[in-house]
C-alpha cells in the first residue's frame, strides 16, 4: 500500500467537491426541466417510440466516443479543468435551442451536443473529484456529489410543472437556460485544478473482490483483470438499460399524462437524493460490488413490474425505486474504480467505462425501440429485467470469486 499511497494526491482539496456538487445541481436543474417533457414533445411533432429511439441512441453514442478520448485526454494534459468548463458551457448553450425546433431530427441535434458535451465532462471531472479526497473517502465524496446533482434533478421537474400550468412546452426549454449557464459561471470561477502523479510504479489491478492484494504489472499502462470483469457485467447490464424516456412512455399507456411526467421525474430523484450519499458512504464500509449487485437487482424488479404496467400506483412506486437503483451503483461505482485504479490511470479507467457503457445504451434504445414497434410495449421490459438479474447475480459473486482466485494464485 505505500506505492499507492506515494500516488495519492498530497493536500485534499475538498472544495472542489463541494463545488462540483453545486454545478451538477445547477446543470441538473436546467437539463430536468427539459428531460420529462421531452417524449410529449417529441409527439406533438409527430415522433414516436422509434425517433425517440433513434434519437437517445446517436446522442448516446457520441457521447460514448467523447468520454473515451476525454479520458485518455484527462491523464495525459496537465490541466483538467478547461475540459471540464467546455462541457457544461457547450451543453448549456444547446439546450435552449429545443425551444425553436420544429422537426425531430432538430431535437437530435440538440442531444447530440449534449451528449457531447457531456463526455467531454465527464471523466476529466471525476479524476479531479478522485484526486481532490483521500481514497478511503472516494465513497462518500461520488454519494455527495451524486446527491447534489439529483437534488437539482428535484428542482427542475417542479420548475417544468409550475411553468406548464401556465405555459407550453417551448418556454420550459428557454427557463432551462437559466441555471444552466449559472452552472457554467460556477464551474469556471470556483472549481481548482487537481494533478496527481501521472507515472505511477505500481498498479493497483482492483479490489472488485474487496482483496487487499495488489497486482504488479509492467509498464503501469493495463487496468487490470478485475476491472475488465467489472467492465463485462455493467456492459451486460446496459445492453438492457434504455433511456428512461421509455419509462415516461410506458406510463403513458397505464394513464399518467404527460403534465403529469415531470411528477415521475420529481419522484425518482427524491428517493436518488436522499439515498446517493448514505449509499456513498456505506461503500466506503462494506463491499462495493454487493451494494452494485443489489441495485441491479432492484431495476430488474422496477422494469418486470413496468412490463406488467398493471395500474398507476404501481408504476408511481417503482419509480421510487427506480431512484434506490441509481443510488446503490452509480456513485458506488464510481467510487469503485477510482479505488481501485492509480491515479496516473483513472481517466483512460473511467473513459473506457463510460464508453463502453454508452455503446451498449445505444443498443438498447435502439433495441427497445425496435422491439416496441413490433411486438408491444412488454417485451424490451422482460428483456431489459432479465439482463439486469443477470448483471446482479454476477456482482453479487464477484467477491467470492476474486478471492478463489486469489488463494488458488498464492
Amino acid at each position: 500500500m505505500a506505492d499507492r499511497a506515494q500516488a495519492e494526491p498530497a493536500t485534499a482539496n475538498v472544495r472542489n467537491v463541494y463545488v462540483f456538487g453545486a454545478t451538477s445541481l445547477l446543470n441538473d436543474t436546467a437539463s430536468e426541466m427539459a428531460y420529462w417533457v421531452l417524449p410529449a414533445f417529441l409527439k406533438t411533432l409527430g415522433a414516436g417510440p422509434m425517433q425517440l429511439g433513434i434519437i437517445e441512441g446517436i446522442a448516446e453514442s457520441v457521447a460514448s466516443f467523447a468520454k473515451l478520448f476525454s479520458g485518455y485526454l484527462a491523464d495525459r494534459f496537465p490541466r483538467r479543468k478547461p475540459m471540464v468548463v467546455a462541457g457544461y458551457a457547450v451543453a448549456n448553450v444547446a439546450k435552449p435551442f429545443l425551444a425553436i425546433a420544429s422537426s425531430w431530427w432538430q431535437v437530435l441535434l440538440v442531444r447530440f451536443a449534449d451528449r457531447l458535451a457531456k463526455g467531454v465532462r465527464g471523466a476529466p471531472r471525476d479524476v479531479m473529484v478522485a484526486e481532490s479526497v483521500p481514497s478511503e473517502r472516494h465513497g462518500s465524496a461520488f454519494g455527495l456529489l451524486q446527491a447534489m446533482d439529483t437534488a437539482g434533478a428535484i428542482v427542475g421537474p417542479l420548475l417544468a410543472v409550475a411553468i406548464l400550468l401556465h405555459y407550453d412546452l417551448r418556454t420550459v426549454f428557454l427557463a432551462a437556460a437559466v441555471p444552466g449557464l449559472l452552472s457554467v459561471v460556477v464551474v469556471a470561477l470556483l472549481a481548482r485544478e487537481t494533478r496527481a502523479g501521472n507515472s505511477p510504479k505500481r498498479v493497483d489491478a482492483g479490489k472488485i473482490g474487496d482483496s487487499k492484494a495488489g497486482l504488479r504489472l509492467p509498464g503501469s499502462a493495463r487496468l487490470g483483470g478485475r476491472f475488465y470483469y467489472l467492465l463485462f457485467v455493467t456492459g451486460l447490464f446496459s445492453v438492457g438499460n434504455s433511456s428512461d424516456m421509455f419509462l415516461v412512455l410506458r406510463a403513458q399507456d397505464v394513464g399518467i399524462t404527460a403534465g403529469q411526467a415531470p411528477l415521475l421525474g420529481l419522484v425518482f430523484n427524491v428517493v436518488y437524493t436522499a439515498s446517493s450519499w448514505p449509499a456513498g458512504k456505506l461503500s466506503d464500509k462494506v463491499s462495493k460490488t454487493v451494494l452494485a449487485g443489489l441495485g441491479y437487482l432492484v431495476f430488474a424488479a422496477v422494469y418486470f413490474v413496468f412490463a406488467q404496467a398493471p395500474s398507476r400506483g404501481a408504476i408511481w412506486l417503482m419509480m421510487g425505486c427506480y431512484g434506490l437503483y441509481y443510488s446503490l451503483t452509480s456513485p458506488v461505482l464510481r467510487a469503485l474504480i477510482a479505488n481501485t485504479i492509480s491515479p496516473g490511470l483513472r481517466g483512460r479507467a473511467f473513459g473506457l467505462f463510460y464508453f463502453v457503457n454508452s455503446v451498449t445504451a445505444l443498443l438498447a434504445s435502439l433495441i427497445t425501440g425496435e422491439l416496441w414497434t413490433r411486438f408491444g410495449p412488454a417485451l424490451p421490459f422482460y428483456v431489459s429485467s432479465g439482463l439486469a438479474a443477470a448483471a446482479g447475480l454476477m456482482l453479487l459473486v464477484a467477491p467470492k470469486l476474486f478471492r478463489a482466485a486469489g488463494a488458488a494464485e498464492r
